[in-house]
């Protein structure tokens, strides 16, 4: 089953278009959403949790629709946003009350322990709260009421290394059963290259990869070299990007354009990242 499925959707808002998006995102994996800046991510995240409609097409979930299921499958959702959604006058405390009933699947024991892990005061206002611990309360609250989906939007950008680290062990502790998923959208690319199974790659609205990561990362390899080789070499419109400097060139290559019979042993290829990927191909159309 596929726990999310974009099926033609297109969505318009002012001079930004979400373009005929047709994909899915297998369930019982972790699968992370990326793309520059202004590419749509969030878009399609609201549009997930049926904050978008869309102009033209449908997203289903647990293979339904939001047109007659939106209790149902909100219930089976926990969700991480950036920014702060809850009440900020209210502690920890009082604001759990209010998240848990919502959710008839509510395990206080499991949130209780998630508080003691990630050391939060519950009698502490939310606006007392760092970036970091209003994060950690978003975390323990999404995982508490057991959802089958946990979607986090950029949820580690405010999180010191060592507890980032915590959490991507969550989520794969998470998603062990193989009957739960988690969609993850960051920026931190290095974050995915630990944890995630698959990638959805969106770029300027439209969807340029969606598979596994093993195979996004290897339809590409990083070259580099001397610039006398770059300036010898009419090899510029085969790069998706290039940088030089005094000391030489490094430029990402889609593997299949890629020939050592043609590029010769002056250059040296590497495997590149998943930052590495998306820093090159930020200008591509």
């Amino acid at each position: 089953m596929n726990v999310i499925e974009f099926r033609h959707f297109s969505k318009r808002n002012g001079e930004f278009t979400l373009k005929n998006l047709n994909f899915p995102i297998h369930s019982g994996y972790i699968t992370g959403l990326i793309g520059p800046n202004g590419s749509g991510k969030t878009t399609m995240i609201r549009s997930i949790m049926n904050l978008i409609r869309p102009d033209f097409g449908e997203v289903l979930v647990f293979d339904q629709s939001y047109r007659n299921k939106e209790r149902d499958i909100k219930r089976r959702i926990g969700f991480v946003y950036d920014e702060d959604f809850f009440y900020n006058h209210l502690t920890v405390n009082e604001m759990k009350k209010i998240v848990s009933s919502f959710y008839p699947t509510w395990n206080e024991s499991a949130f209780r322990k998630y508080l003691d892990d990630f050391q939060l005061p519950t009698r502490r206002k939310i606006r007392d709260l760092s970036k970091g611990m209003k994060t950690k309360f978003a975390l323990a609250a999404a995982l508490a009421h057991e959802p089958d989906l946990l979607i986090m939007d950029e949820p580690t950008s405010g999180l010191d290394p060592v507890f980032r680290r915590e959490v991507l062990s969550i989520l794969s502790e998470y998603i062990q059963e193989g009957t739960r998923s988690v969609l993850f959208s960051t920026h931190i690319s290095t974050d995915l290259e630990r944890i995630a199974d698959y990638i959805v790659y969106i770029h300027h609205g439209q969807l340029k990869f969606s598979g596994s990561k093993e195979e996004l990362i290897d339809s590409y390899v990083l070259v580099k070299g001397p610039l006398e080789w770059l300036k010898t070499n009419r090899f510029g419109n085969t790069f998706s990007g290039i940088q030089q400097n005094a000391l030489g060139f490094e430029g990402l290559i889609a593997k299949e354009s890629y020939s050592e019979d043609v590029f010769g042993n002056q250059v040296t290829v590497e495997k590149p990242s998943l930052d590495d990927i998306l820093f090159y191909t930020r200008e591509e159309i």
